[in-house]
């Protein structure tokens, strides 16, 4: 059986069920702190100490959450459509939860990288990363994260993943974020898709587009059963 391409994007709202904060429900902060000091390049040349301590709770807090129901369907959805997700998150649930193509748009949490040459990215083996530790060339190590006003690498790759797609599926984005926002605008206009979110973004002038207005879990219950029963024989 030709089994068709499943493309799904996520963003903060899969995540948020399982506990890890979401910076834009909270008036621009991020658990407490101003996201441009925090999670922009000017923030980290004002304060490394502050983005490095930020960074280290937010590890902290992620090694306690686990994968959510949304989460564990999309990984049942491989026995059936070839999945790929892009994500907007740095966290590591879907890896936790199983899935096995995941592309991640703006950074990895876990990762570490050098200040001096953004190609040495380091796994990183707990959960702190702290002042004086460097990279192999002797530079500060920073976290492997794409801050507001840095270019995001992978995101050439991810227009070519939505291209590719049979089906298109949003969960959880408000798709207010450029580039990862543009990505439906890459998906032919044949193709399906659907956005599940309970705020309903607000998307123009996107061809054969359906809302799905529920929090991750139960939108993507809602919308196995109906890809289930729509796109497989």
């Amino acid at each position: 059986m030709n089994r068709k391409k499943l493309i799904v994007l996520t963003g903060a709202g899969i995540s948020a069920e399982s506990g890890i904060a979401t910076f834009r429900d909270s008036g621009g902060l991020w658990e407490g702190h101003r996201v441009e000091d925090v999670a922009t390049p000017e923030g980290w040349m004002r304060n490394p100490k502050l983005v490095l301590d930020f960074y280290n709770e937010r590890r902290k807090k992620a090694l306690e959450v686990k994968p959510n129901p949304a989460h564990h369907i999309l990984v049942e959805l491989e026995k059936d459509f070839d999945v790929t997700i892009i994500t907007q998150n740095v966290d590591d649930l879907h890896e936790k939860a199983g899935s096995k193509n995941v592309l991640h748009l703006h950074g990895k949490l876990f990762e570490s990288r050098s200040t001096k040459n953004p190609q040495l990215i380091y796994t990183m083996k707990g959960w702190e990363l702290k002042l004086g530790d460097v990279c192999e060339l002797g530079s500060q190590l920073r976290p492997n994260i794409v801050w507001f006003g840095e270019a995001v690498p992978m995101i050439e790759v991810a227009a070519e993943v939505a291209a590719s797609a049979d089906v298109f599926v949003v969960v959880g984005t408000s798709l207010l974020v450029y580039p990862a926002a543009g990505l439906i605008d890459y998906v032919k206009d044949s193709v399906p898709k659907f956005i599940v979110d309970p705020k309903k973004p607000e998307v123009y002038h996107v061809p054969h587009l359906e809302f799905i207005t529920e929090v991750a879990s139960v939108g993507m219950a809602k919308l196995k059963a109906k890809l289930l029963a729509e796109f497989t024989s």
